[in-house]
């Protein structure tokens, strides 16, 4: 196999094998702890221009599927695993990740010590990497000069509306970067759903007659948003159950006073502990999370927290007061991981029966 390094901006750098597309890549590197699911991380939006490193021992060896996919079109920029294998019993298996990666332009890297580089990243925090040929003072000097872009919403997001019909509730779901299994939770609740861009205007999403509004997961700094958007949801929740999901959280939060910040390790797993406050239960969720909302900021005279983070006591859930309006940072619908949270689609529609009767 062909050689190739992983280099970071703090000056480390790791040889490897190739798979995937031989191209040069730069992006912001992340630790996925997924023990399955790499196809669904690979196609998360969330993850657009970032290199993920996968925790997981062995990748690939399921291949990639129709049903596993969370977008058409995914836009990492690099994979680096432990180990790689083409090797695959699954009956559902299509194609091998090696051709995928290929047909993508993304490139991976393998035989890497995954766990020594999750150290690194987690004591360093976020960092610039690239996957290049060669570990030369040039590479470094490319990577370091590198800019990353902020904005990422409208390089993921539908430019266009389009149906996902029903029969159920008429659903608007506002793509910042959906994930395909939000979509499937809601259609297995039977419902219409309208799939709108980021920035669709309020008038036009009052003219499709929604019943609920739910606010999708997505890449980047919410604070990077348009402030027009923040309006839209201040001017929705006030009309309709709203539920917002991951950067819809974050925007949730944004619109009703609350600030946010970067966490200086990113979450990204399907086995985090979380605490629903009201009941006190103990649930794993499924996080793809790079910014949090601060505790402190939120006004408890329009929101209150109902899930908290038991690794970092960080807000994973919230509920406006006044309005039938609230948002989990984590990701209900699993896939990959824990399906447990799933019922939280089930009290947003709860949400909506109540007040159209």
């Amino acid at each position: 196999m062909t050689k190739r390094y992983l280099i970071l901006e703090d000056g480390s750098a790791y040889p490897g094998e190739a798979f995937g597309a031989l191209a040069t890549t730069t992006g912001e590197i992340i630790i996925n702890s997924n023990m399955m699911g790499y196809q669904e991380s690979i196609t998360n939006p969330i993850y657009h221009n970032q290199i993920i490193v996968f925790t997981q021992p062995t990748i690939g060896n399921v291949g990639i599927n129709h049903r596993s996919y969370q977008s058409i079109v995914t836009s990492i920029k690099g994979v680096i695993a432990r180990e790689y294998s083409d090797t695959t019993n699954n009956h559902q298996h299509k194609q091998s990740l090696d051709t995928f990666l290929k047909q993508h332009e993304i490139p991976g890297i393998a035989g890497i010590d995954t766990r020594e580089l999750a150290h690194r990243i987690s004591k360093h925090g976020t960092m610039k990497a690239s996957i290049v040929d060669v570990d030369d003072e040039h590479a470094f000097d490319q990577l370091n000069a590198t800019v990353l872009t902020n904005q990422q919403v409208s390089q993921v997001a539908t430019p266009k509306p389009y149906p996902n019909p029903g029969d159920g509730f008429n659903i608007i779901v506002i793509d910042f970067g959906l994930k395909q299994g939000i979509l499937r939770k809601l259609d297995e609740r039977n419902c219409n759903i309208v799939v709108v861009p980021w920035n669709t205007t309020v008038e036009t999403i009052l003219s499709l007659d929604p019943d609920g509004i739910v606010i999708s997961t997505g890449p980047g700094n919410p604070e990077d948003m348009p402030k027009s958007i923040i309006k839209t949801i201040q001017r929705l929740q006030t009309q309709f159950p709203l539920l917002a999901i991951g950067l819809g959280h974050e925007l949730f939060a944004l619109a009703n006073d609350a600030r946010v910040y970067k966490l200086t390790n990113e979450h990204h797993g399907s086995n985090h502990p979380v605490r629903k406050i009201i009941t006190n239960q103990v649930i794993y969720v499924s996080q793809a999370q790079g910014y949090a909302v601060d505790y402190k900021s939120i006004n408890k005279d329009k929101l209150i927290t109902t899930y908290i983070d038991l690794y970092n006591g960080t807000v994973q859930g919230l509920r406006h007061r006044d309005f039938p309006a609230f948002s989990v940072q984590f990701s209900p619908d699993g896939e990959p991981g824990p399906t447990i949270a799933s019922d939280i689609f089930d009290e947003f529609l709860e949400n909506i029966g109540s007040q159209r009767r």
